[in-house]
């Protein structure tokens, strides 16, 4: 307790950002899936969770998620561990979609998110190599669109693979996002104009999309 105010009165003369990341339990209490299936398994003799879209959405870069009830986040990081598996009717075009969605709104219809697509880090195919680290802001900016109007300012390379565990860290200050893999020193992808605007704030998601069969752990949010 002494510790704690000592803290506090550090941080009231000097200013702190925050005081130490939060762990998040992903258990029933805590999660409420939104277009997906989610479940717990067993898996490197930890439990995780397991998320796998729903197979009626068509439409690709949609919220399909696993969101954090009763969270609110605006500035900070958020940092988890990722796992991603093609499921065996995985179509073609599959890449092992898995990531964060951050600032959602209350109704799931505006959020900004980044993902990996696995598949691509160690393809043999150097322009595939170079769309492995995906921005985009739903609803309005989707992947084939920022793709469209500001190619390759929205995606990046990043040595990685399916069926290994990927820790993701995203730092989220005002209109800017930063994503860093597996504890790099330097961020993979830098995103300079987030297209929801500086000020909005909202939950944080775990993100799937098709063909994925995604695990998450050890979720951390440190808020500013």
């Amino acid at each position: 307790m002494k510790n704690l105010k000592y803290i506090f009165v550090v941080c009231f003369l000097i200013g702190c950002k925050s005081l130490s990341a939060q762990k998040i339990n992903l258990n029933n209490k805590t999660l409420e899936p939104n277009q997906v299936s989610m479940s717990f398994e067993n898996l490197d003799n930890k439990e995780v969770l397991k998320v796998v879209k729903d197979t009626l959405v068509q439409l690709v870069d949609e919220p399909t998620f696993v969101r954090i009830k009763d969270l609110n986040f605006k500035n900070g990081s958020i940092e988890v561990k990722v796992l991603s598996r093609l499921l065996k009717n995985a179509p073609a075009f599959a890449r092992g979609f898995i990531g964060i969605s951050f600032r959602i709104d209350d109704k799931n219809t505006k959020y900004e998110s980044i993902y990996i697509r696995p598949t691509n880090g160690r393809a043999d195919d150097q322009v595939r190599r170079n769309h492995s680290i995906q921005y985009y802001a739903y609803p309005d900016f989707k992947f084939d669109k920022l793709r469209q109007i500001s190619p390759e300012k929205y995606e990046s390379y990043s040595d990685m693979g399916l069926n290994e565990w990927i820790t993701m860290r995203i730092e989220v200050k005002g209109k800017e996002a930063q994503l860093f893999l597996n504890n790099s020193k330097y961020p993979v992808l830098i995103v300079n104009d987030l297209k929801l605007g500086e000020n909005t704030e909202g939950g944080i998601g775990l993100w799937v999309e098709i063909g994925t069969e995604g695990y998450f752990r050890d979720l951390k949010i440190t808020k500013q």
